[in-house]
């Protein structure tokens, strides 16, 4: 199972992607979950402590490691698009509850289409993922999937779009629809989160086919305070824990 998750910044998709890493951890599946939001927080919600994460240095900051493995240094202009990273997942990954857990980072420069080592590196290692076969790997993305590249994409068994109810979130995930396509992924599941009401359900269901639609998560104060307190919400909030058990069965069912 390899699953992509993204949204707006703020939607919940950290919560999602953390509880659904440690359900599979607790089958007793190896599971790898890839931080590559910007805003790293993956850490937290898996279970460390926010000085712990502050402490682990993402892979696109590992200056060595990106100038070993692909060529590039300060002398040479010149380096390898297709660096070897099989074995960067398990050597520089952190076990948090039985999820190992690796941060990716991201590439710090102005502008869009950068193509550097750093880049290079960071695509690679997220193609690395895809290709192992026995794990579970749950990857927390932002909100665009340029990342996964053609080939990448095509090997992912679900794009989740975490939303919530209103038309700018509604907008990212048509959004994320169109990025699949170009990539030739025409599957693109939705979460509905912090939802209030009947009537948010709704609005929800009024904009998403049905087929679409993995389940929903209701407005819940215990993953706010779980957020606050830096705690794991698969530790602290039942009632959200049980909805993304729900959205799990629906997940492992559709592929």
């Amino acid at each position: 199972m390899k699953i992509a998750i993204t949204g707006k910044g703020g939607v919940g998709k950290t919560t999602l992607a953390a509880t659904l890493a440690r359900l599979y951890a607790a089958e007793g599946r190896t599971v790898l979950a890839a931080d590559v939001d910007p805003d790293a927080n993956l850490g937290m919600a898996l279970g460390l402590s926010e000085e712990e994460v502050n402490a682990i240095v993402p892979i696109s900051k590992m200056r060595t490691l990106v100038e070993e493995r692909t060529g590039a240094n300060d002398f040479n202009r010149f380096y390898r698009l297709n660096p070897q990273v099989s074995d960067i997942p398990d050597k520089y990954s952190r076990d948090v509850n039985g999820v190992k857990l690796l941060v990716m980072g991201t590439v710090d420069v102005g502008g869009s289409g950068c193509v550097c080592p750093e880049h290079v590196m960071l695509k690679s290692v997220l193609s690395a993922l895809v290709f192992r076969k026995d794990d579970v790997v749950v990857m927390d993305m932002e909100a665009g999937l340029e990342h996964l590249g053609r080939g990448t994409a095509s090997l992912v068994d679900a794009f989740i779009v975490v939303v919530e109810p209103g038309a700018r979130s509604i907008q990212t995930y048509e959004k994320v629809k169109l990025l699949a396509a170009d990539l030739g992924i025409y599957k693109v599941c939705v979460v509905a989160n912090k939802i209030r009401s009947e009537e948010d359900r709704a609005f929800v269901r009024s904009r998403v086919p049905e087929d679409a639609l993995l389940g929903f998560i209701g407005y819940d104060s215990d993953v706010i305070a779980a957020d606050l307190g830096g705690l794991s919400p698969y530790d602290c909030c039942p009632d959200a824990l049980a909805s993304i058990r729900e959205i799990k069965a629906k997940l492992d069912s559709k592929t």
